[in-house]
C-alpha cells in the first residue's frame, strides 16, 4: 500500500497553487501521467485540534482529467451562480451540453405514422 501512495507523490508536478480559507486549504496541483498527459488534483486539507492540543489534518482529493475540464467548470460555474443569485440556471439542450445526441421525438406522432 505504501508503494501506491509513493507513486502519486513521485508524479511530476508541473504547477501548484494553494488557497487558504479559514481552517481549510485548497491545493490545485497539475501533474503528468506516465504517458505525459496533464491532469489536475484538487486537495482539501482541514486542520483539526485533537484533545491533547495537537493539530491533525484531514485531506480529501479529487482527480480531474483533461477530458472532463469543460463539463466540470460549467457545472461549477452554474452552482456558484445559483448560490450567489438564488436563480437556477437555464438548462442547455442536449446538443449544446454534449450529454446525449438524441432527437426530440414526440411519441404520439410516431403512432400516427404507423401503418397496419
Amino acid at each position: 500500500m505504501e508503494e501506491f501512495e509513493n507513486k502519486d507523490r513521485n508524479r511530476e508536478e508541473i504547477f501548484s497553487k494553494a488557497v487558504r480559507a479559514g481552517k481549510r486549504t485548497y491545493f490545485f496541483d497539475v501533474k503528468k501521467t506516465k504517458v505525459e498527459e496533464m491532469y489536475l488534483t484538487i486537495t482539501e486539507s482541514k486542520r483539526y485540534t485533537s484533545e491533547d492540543g495537537k493539530f491533525t489534518y484531514q485531506k480529501h482529493k479529487i482527480f480531474l482529467y483533461k477530458e472532463d475540464f469543460e463539463k466540470f467548470s460549467v457545472g461549477l460555474e452554474q452552482v456558484i451562480a445559483f448560490i450567489e443569485t438564488g436563480e437556477k440556471p437555464v438548462e442547455q439542450t442536449n446538443q449544446q451540453s454534449g450529454s446525449n445526441n438524441f432527437s426530440n421525438v414526440d411519441f404520439d406522432d410516431l403512432s400516427a405514422e404507423k401503418t397496419d
